[in-house]
């Protein structure tokens, strides 16, 4: 067998692999609710997820006059971006991290302090 015959049936082989790993895992992932995050922006955003929220009397009013919605916040926390270069993650006990993101289509700014056991919204700012 030529060696060109034998690569074509080593990449046909190989795909239909990875096709069955893809959806074994994608599978696997929706039935438990776990997603694979490996990067520092969505390990951060897990972490602050998994704990409870705690709201600052600032963001209690924002929320007291509908100027802002919890799920507006809880949209932050799944698809805003963190600032490293704003955020002061060397501070002890609690880091502060500038998270960036659009509520109602406008660009906002949360300010989260993630303490070992709650996460505190400080404030949001509009740009």
């Amino acid at each position: 067998m030529d060696f060109l015959k034998r690569l074509g049936f080593y990449l046909i082989g190989l795909s239909i692999g990875i096709v069955f790993l893809m959806v074994f895992f994608k599978k696997k992932s929706e039935e438990t609710g776990v997603s694979f995050c490996y990067l520092p922006n969505c390990r951060t955003l897990k972490d602050i997820r998994s704990k409870p929220l705690v709201y600052s009397e600032e963001v209690q009013e924002l929320l007291k006059n509908k100027a802002i919605d919890s799920l507006d916040i809880n949209t932050f926390l799944f698809e805003g971006d963190i600032d490293f270069g704003k955020s002061k993650t060397e501070t002890a006990p609690c880091k502060t991290y500038v998270i960036e993101g659009m509520v109602a289509e406008r660009e906002a700014t949360l300010y989260v302090r993630n303490c070992t056991a709650k996460a505190l919204v400080e404030r949001i700012s509009y740009e």
